[in-house]
């Protein structure tokens, strides 16, 4: 059965979702009074049905590659085009906003008023204390990584109660760390029988992602090895299928946002789908991406001398570039089933025999990708969706690619390259068609950290974790990798497609001399942390803001 995070009924989340006071939006109080409500087992999961209800922000997992050099952001109201240009401030209300507090505060009122309700099965009572524990800590792992301390809070009755100071970031991780590992060994079940919820593969998972982020090796480690010994997922044989409706069910999938035409729908394929097709081009893949991808050799396009040809530049690429990347030559299938020749170079194209204007040039409308590229995963093929608005298309949260990408990466860090590391890396890679490691190339731990890093980047691309892999990830001088990738000028280079080739790959005929700016770029040490929105500041004069704000 699928792993998936299910939104419920709305009446139900009515009555189980807190309202919230406007004191530094951390404080919402019980619609209803506990008194009266957290008398039965019922009751309870009525309130833990509310605390699933909005608990994983989609977008901030979409859109996070837009913060990064992997990814751009159309509109300035999307709010991630100003961290990845670095112009963002406190003030700036096109900042993401990631500091508020009401699922926690909601979290703490489950944890609190459960504490006194009678259940005939304890265990069942300690499975539901766990869920919420968990996202709890997923909660506050959202938060201090992007702010670097935020406050651990109670449940407060006043606005003045509310106004507690930051604590440090260690402080808030020796929190998750706790919370995660007491919820652990509470769970029922490894992975759900019921889908829709948290389970011990889900709170390892997080567990594992958090401790690799702060370059706790052993921890990372362990929790991935136990998702691996669960022997209850596996890596998906067709890496595309992952990110279409038919790839929904997959033993990869440890756990995703769940969509349900018309009743819950996701809009996500539209607003990334390009401008003729009637999407918005909202978040677009970089050119930087592209040159991320091996050949299919194994060589970098740097390693790979005349078989890179930068006029051809998607030809004779690791195949995962053509199932993440919608690029320009590609057989492209819209919303009627009918294929056409993706064009993104051309300001204008031909159509019945009449020159008119190229509705996916860059230039062409606000909804056109300025990058020439848009992404395939989750969008295409566009006939799988009956409304591109309303899809039944599910967002992954955590997967086992993952998992294996996370342990090689950690026992590398701990020990150097091994039997081990490399199983599993040709595990990735041959699903992926591409040739296993090249052992005597890949053969110290330095080289091997290259390779695991650039692995973990095209087979992540587009799913929210790039931004955070250059912030933690350091280059020989302990620099932040953020703070020479995000720095400069994000250019897309022009060309024009040739109709009358026949490969795909070869289509696209690009110019290299011939470059359009997308934006200028920058990256400053304060920018490894968002700052606090000006806004709970003003609320809540014990909060010190980041440095560089």
């Amino acid at each position: 059965m699928k792993r998936i995070f299910t939104y419920m009924m709305a009446g139900v989340s009515l009555l189980a979702t807190t309202s919230c006071s406007d004191f530094l939006n951390t404080a919402p109080y019980d619609a209803l009074a506990p008194s009266n409500t957290w008398k039965t087992e019922g009751d309870a999961e009525k309130f833990l049905i509310g605390c699933y209800d909005g608990w994983i922000d989609e977008s901030g997992i979409l859109y996070w590659d837009c913060a990064s050099d992997f990814g751009y952001s159309n509109f300035l109201w999307d709010h991630y085009q100003s961290i990845g240009n670095g112009t963002m401030t406190a003030g700036l209300k096109e900042v993401s906003d990631h500091y508020t507090f009401s699922k926690i505060r909601q979290c703490n009122d489950f944890l609190t008023n459960i504490a006194n309700v009678p259940f005939a099965d304890e265990a069942k009572k300690n499975d539901m204390i766990a869920q919420v524990k968990v996202m709890r800590a997923y909660d506050y792992f959202d938060k201090n990584w992007q702010y670097g301390g935020v406050p651990i809070i109670d449940s407060y009755s006043s606005r003045e109660e509310a106004q507690v100071p930051r604590n440090t970031e260690a402080e808030v991780n020796k929190f998750i760390e706790d919370e995660l590992d007491a919820a652990i060994p509470m769970f029922l079940e490894d992975k759900a029988s019921k889908a829709g919820y948290i389970d011990r593969a889900t709170a390892l998972a997080i567990k594992m992602r958090h401790a690799l982020y702060y370059g706790k090796y052993e921890r990372a480690k362990e929790a991935a090895r136990i998702i691996m010994d669960m022997g209850k997922f596996d890596l998906e044989e067709d890496y595309g299928r992952l990110f279409r409706l038919e790839g929904q069910d997959s033993k990869e999938i440890i756990a995703a946002v769940q969509h349900m035409e018309t009743y819950y729908g996701n809009m996500f394929p539209a607003i990334m789908a390009n401008n003729e097709d009637g999407g918005w081009s909202s978040m677009v893949p970089t050119w930087n991406l592209v040159n991320a991808y091996e050949m299919d050799n194994g060589l970098t396009k740097e390693e790979a001398g005349d078989y890179y040809d930068p006029k051809h530049p998607f030809a004779n690429r690791d195949p995962r570039l053509a199932m993440s990347i919608a690029f320009p030559g590609m057989d492209w299938i819209r919303d009627d089933g009918t294929t056409k020749v993706l064009n993104t170079l051309n300001d204008s194209i031909v159509i019945d025999n009449k020159k008119v204007l190229n509705l996916n040039y860059s230039t062409a409308s606000n909804n056109s990708s300025k990058t020439g590229l848009t992404w395939n995963k989750y969008v295409y093929p566009l006939n799988q969706f009956a409304d591109m608005w309303d899809t039944g298309m599910n967002t992954i949260l955590f997967r086992y690619a993952e998992v294996l990408l996370s342990y090689v990466e950690a026992e590398n860090e701990l020990n150097g390259p091994s039997e081990d590391v490399y199983g599993k890396l040709n595990q990735i890679r041959n699903r992926a068609g591409m040739p296993i490691v090249d052992r005597a190339k890949y053969g110290t731990q330095e080289k091997l950290r290259e390779l695991i890093r650039r692995e973990r980047s095209v087979e992540m691309a587009g799913e929210g974790l790039r931004r955070a892999d250059i912030l933690r990830w350091k280059d020989a001088e302990g620099k932040m990798l953020a703070e020479t990738l995000m720095n400069g000028e994000l250019r897309c280079p022009g060309g024009t497609i040739d109709y009358t080739e026949t490969n795909p790959y070869k289509r696209a005929v690009i110019i290299p001399d011939s470059v359009q700016l997308v934006e200028s770029r920058g990256f400053s040490t304060h920018n490894r942390y968002l700052p606090i929105p000006q806004k709970y500041r003003d609320l809540n004069d014990k909060l010190e803001q980041n440095p560089g704000y």
